[in-house]
Formats: structure tokens, sequence, C-alpha cells
């Protein structure tokens, strides 16, 4: 059967991009650079983006469109016969569904944020109550339930109608909405007071801030997010490498994927810190930043109904994106393995994804209780083994893969990369690619497995 493939380029680059482009752009990336000092922090993960982000990307893109199947049968097609690279695409796949098992959830808390505040439910909340919202979203099973399903069918439904008229029609449209959002809201939070302040905090490089913090942190702070912001490691990628044309070159379009990653991650930034710097909250508030921090400059904000409706509107379209292109790539493992026709496909990993779904969902109010690794709630213990473990060693595996003699092997990959017009990879990044790159995705798993104090 003729595999599938994208309508057009700006197809497959807003879909690409939409996989990476999720809730950590809008909801990590702000904090984190709070937490970093601002700045200078900012340099250095446009720096690691570059030399280590794109450099991956390319890789998945390339088994992807050098094979022209998902993961398992990916590796199959391009494995030295006898080798047993194929088993990690089952760990891919493995690693998409728990990534899923709680990213469903999170997803659905910002639908449910959305609907909260276009129906109103913010007008009469005051600041002190807005956490209360926050925690009664939490304990309230049927919320979380209710709003986790909704996201799961929405991700099915758009995948099972097929690729064109399906991903790429629905992601484009979105991820369009989205960027025009972003713009919108950033505009409107650079007219806010302070905002001078709050973008100077978050862009203008400031090595006293960056020692209160340690360089050394502020460095490795911005490599892990450099890292993850691309959700490398478990060929959510490499699906959509599968699907493209010979037309451009793999690295050309790895840079313009992250290069749309990360206005979107930038953006983010001005939208929250002005906001912050004019309404005095801390912008190095953490995870909370999103659902208590942000809500409370709303109901501050003149037209804050509208503006916190588009924001959390964007929000959703930020993750559902996510979630459309990682079904995508579970719905495909069941068709390339098993045969399954797309519905079937569908079906099956509708069932398989809700039910997996719920632990999370219960994981904040029936089965609050419930802690796993380190204590950890079931949360926290997902995300855990996605981040830490799963990302990380699967972005070494497709590094060795196709850079070592043992797998694919750096010709290979070379030649498939660079088929296009475009950037090409050079020869001499072959020493790169083999003794640097590795280096730095082995650093990222290490830290990954240090406590953090």
């Amino acid at each position: 059967m003729k595999r599938e493939g994208f309508k057009s380029r700006l197809g497959f680059l807003l879909v690409s991009a939409g996989c990476a482009i999720g809730i950590g752009n809008v909801w990590k990336f702000p904090y984190i650079t709070g937490q970093n000092g601002g700045g200078l922090f900012v340099l250095f993960y446009l720096l690691f983006l570059v030399i280590m982000g794109a450099p991956v990307l390319t890789m998945e893109l390339a088994v992807g469109r050098g094979s022209r199947k998902s993961a398992v049968q990916g590796y199959k097609a391009l494995e030295p016969k006898g080798s047993k690279w194929h088993l990690h695409g089952w760990v891919c796949i493995v690693g998409c569904l728990m990534l899923m098992m709680f990213y469903t959830t999170v997803s659905g808390w910002m639908l449910n944020y959305a609907v909260k505040f276009t129906t109103g439910v913010f007008d009469n909340v005051t600041s002190e109550g807005v956490g209360g919202v926050f925690d009664s979203m939490l304990q309230s099973p049927a919320q979380s339930l209710g709003y986790m399903a909704i996201t799961v069918v929405i991700g099915v439904v758009v995948c099972s109608i097929g690729l064109q008229n399906g991903i790429e029609k629905v992601s484009k449209v979105m991820m369009l909405c989205l960027l025009g959002l972003m713009v919108m809201l950033a505009v409107n939070s650079m007219t806010l007071e302070k905002a001078g302040e709050g973008i100077a905090f978050y862009l203008l490089p400031s090595v006293e801030r960056a020692k209160n913090v340690g360089i050394g942190n502020v460095i490795t702070a911005a490599m892990n997010q450099s890292f993850f912001t691309l959700s490398l490691g478990v060929a959510s990628m490499e699906i959509f490498g599968s699907y493209m044309s010979k037309d451009f070159t793999l690295g050309g379009e790895a840079l313009r994927i992250s290069a749309l990653d990360t206005f979107v991650a930038i953006v983010s930034g001005l939208i929250i810190f002005p906001a912050c710097f004019s309404y005095h909250v801390e912008p190095t508030a953490g995870p909370s930043l999103i659902f208590v921090t942000l809500p409370q400059v709303f109901i501050h904000m003149p037209l804050g109904r509208l503006w916190g409706s588009l924001f959390f509107i964007f929000m959703t379209f930020a993750s559902l994106s996510t979630v459309i292109a990682v079904f995508e790539n579970i719905i495909a493992a069941g068709m390339d393995n098993f045969g399954w026709s797309r519905v079937k496909s569908s079906v099956i990993s509708f069932i398989v994804l809700l039910t997996t779904s719920v632990p999370c969902a219960l994981g904040y109010n029936l089965w609050s209780s419930v802690h796993l690794i380190g204590g950890r709630d079931i949360l926290d213990s997902e995300d855990f083994i996605v981040s830490n473990l799963l990302l990380p060693i699967g972005a070494l595996v497709f590094t060795i893969f196709c850079v070592t003699k043992f797998g694919w092997g750096f010709d290979n990959f070379q030649k498939e990369a660079n088929t296009g017009k475009g950037f090409k990879i050079p020869n001499w990044m072959k020493y790169y690619f083999r003794y640097v790159l590795p280096v730095l995705v082995l650093i990222i798993f290490i830290q990954g497995l240090i406590p953090q104090s």
C-alpha cells in the first residue's frame, strides 16, 4: 500500500512544529527562564538548540524518511541484518503511550480553564480565591476524567480521518490560530504599565542574576530545555519524516521546526513577563504560573475575561497539537506492525489511551494517596519515566544508530539528510555527530538522574 504523504510543505512544518510546540513551551519555558535569571539563559538555550536539538531532530526525521515506516519497521528497514535496533522502536511506542498517560490530563486542564474563562467562572473570583478554583478542579474526579476524555476523543477522531484531511488540515488551522492568538496576547501585554521592566528581565542578559543562580546551573537548565522542547527520543517526530517528500534537506527542515518552536516559547515570555511585572506577580512562580499566577493577572486586567479566554484557548491548541501528533504515532504503529486499517487502529488506540490515562486523571483526587517513584505522585512519576529516562536514552539510541557502523551509519544518514534543496550537513560534522553529540545527550541523561536539591 502506498505511504500517505503531506499535501504541502507548510502542512508538514506546522504539524511537526505542533508536535514540538506543547505545554512545555508556554508553561515551562517562561518560568525556567525566570528562575535562571532571564536573558543569558535564553542565549544558552538558543545555542544548545542549534548544536544539539536540531541535529537529533534531523536524525529522527532521517530514519522516518529513509524507511517510509513508523519506528519499529523503520529500524527494521535500515538496521544491519541480524541486529536488534528495532527493539528500541517498541520502546518508542511505549514512550509515546506513557507521555499521553499524563499529557491528556494536563491538556484537559487547559480546556477546562478555557471553558471556565469563557463562561465567566472567574468574573467574581478574588485573588485569594484563584488557587481554590485550581484545587477544586484537581479534586473533582468528574472534571479531571471528563476533560481528559474529551481530549482523547478529539485526538483520535482527528487522526482517524487521515493524514491530509484530518491531521494536516486540523493542525494547520490550530497552529495558525495559535500563532495569531500569541501575537495578539503579546501585543496586549506589551501595552501594560510596567511591560518594559518585564521585557528587560526576560531578554536582557544579566551576568549578575545568572551568578546568583550559578552559571553552571543556567547552562544545564538551558541544555535540558533545548533538548526537551522538541520531544525527541520516542520517535514522535520520526513518523512525520516517513510522510515527507524528498524535496528539501532534513537539516534545513529541522532548523525551521526548531525556529517555529522557539518563536512560540519566546513569545510566550513576552505575554507572561510584562503581565507579571505590571501586576506585581512573581515571575519565577514555577508550574503554578499558568493555573494560579496568570489567572490572578487576568482578573485584574481590563477585559480580563476576554484575554484569559484567549490565553487558555491558545494553551488548548498548543497541547492538542501535541496530542494529535503523538496519537498519530501510536495509531500508525498499529497500522504498520499489525496491518490494521486506520479506523481499526484508531478504535483500539482510543480504548488503550482512554484506559491508561485514567490513573493520572485520578491522581489528585481519588488516588491522591498513591505515590510511586521516589515519593512522586502519579503524574510526576509518569513524567519522570518519560522525561528523565525514555527521552534521553531514546535520543542516544537514535544518535548512535545514525552515526556508527553498528547501525545505519553516518554516510547513509548524511545521504538521506542531504537529499533535496537546502542546508546540507558537511563531511566535517561527522566527528561532531560521532564524538560530541552523544556525550551532550549522555550529560542530559545523567543530569536527569541526579536528585534536585
